[in-house]
């Protein structure tokens, strides 16, 4: 295991060990560790990965993330509209640094209930099946509750199994009218360890960026490289001949 990720588990308490009390003889199944994904904050200046990332989506996919068929100038206006200043966007990548799945925490306007806040997931069709959603909306609740949110929204469309799956796993109250539903739940007041959690994980997710960033650049540079030397040696071959 990579130091880093290491630390960060035993920072966070994940897969910790300790010697429980003896209750009986009887073997007990282990439980598994909860997987540790590195999840990025965005920026203004990610606005066109958002937008591939979207774009990508299928015209179903985009159904369920918007609740409607947005078509690809609506995706690009929802995309341009973004408040980096107000909301927090967070994305998780890939060896290539596309964006294959991101959150949309979107807080409530000055004029209305500070404490509250609506979450949004959207995962690529190839990044499916790997618990992506529920690690971004776990990243969600920890950043809430540490600007003060007291209560977490999802609005999503009744079809959409897998986001009202997630909050329900979480302990959110689902109420379904018709062919949308909308789930809420409670957010405990922000604590020295909530705090601290997001500083460790935004920083975890921050080193595995870089580490992608300077492989993607290696790998770059040795393919020009090859691609110059096998332009050399055709041209040998060819003054040779």
């Amino acid at each position: 295991m990579h130091p880093a990720k290491a630390f960060l588990r035993a920072a966070l308490g994940i897969g910790s060990v300790f010697k429980a009390p003896m209750v009986d003889a009887q073997p007990r199944a282990a439980t598994p560790s909860p997987l540790l994904v590195p999840i990025r904050s965005i920026g203004p200046r990610e606005r066109s990965r958002i937008a591939r990332h979207l774009l990508d989506l299928s015209a179903h996919d985009r159904y369920l993330r918007f609740g409607y068929a947005a078509s690809d100038e609506q995706v690009q206006r929802y995309v341009d509209s973004l408040d980096f200043a107000r909301d927090e966007m967070f994305g998780i990548y890939n060896r290539r640094l596309d964006l294959i799945a991101m959150a949309h925490v979107a807080f409530a306007p000055p004029d209305q209930y500070s404490d509250c806040a609506e979450f949004g997931v959207s995962v690529s069709e190839r990044a499916r099946g790997r618990g992506y959603g529920a690690r971004l909306f776990e990243r969600a609740v920890v950043v809430a509750r540490n600007e003060g949110v007291g209560m977490l929204f999802i609005h999503a469309l009744s079809e959409n199994a897998a986001m009202l799956k997630i909050a329900r796993r979480a302990g959110a109250t689902v109420v379904r009218s018709g062919s949308e539903s909308e789930a809420h739940l409670q957010l405990p007041m922000a604590t020295l360890d909530s705090r601290m959690s997001e500083i460790a994980l935004e920083h975890y997710a921050q080193v595995d960026f870089q580490l992608k960033a300077r492989a993607k650049q290696f790998w770059s540079l040795l393919a020009s490289l090859q691609e110059v030397r096998s332009g050399m040696r055709a041209a040998r071959r060819k003054s040779a001949s």
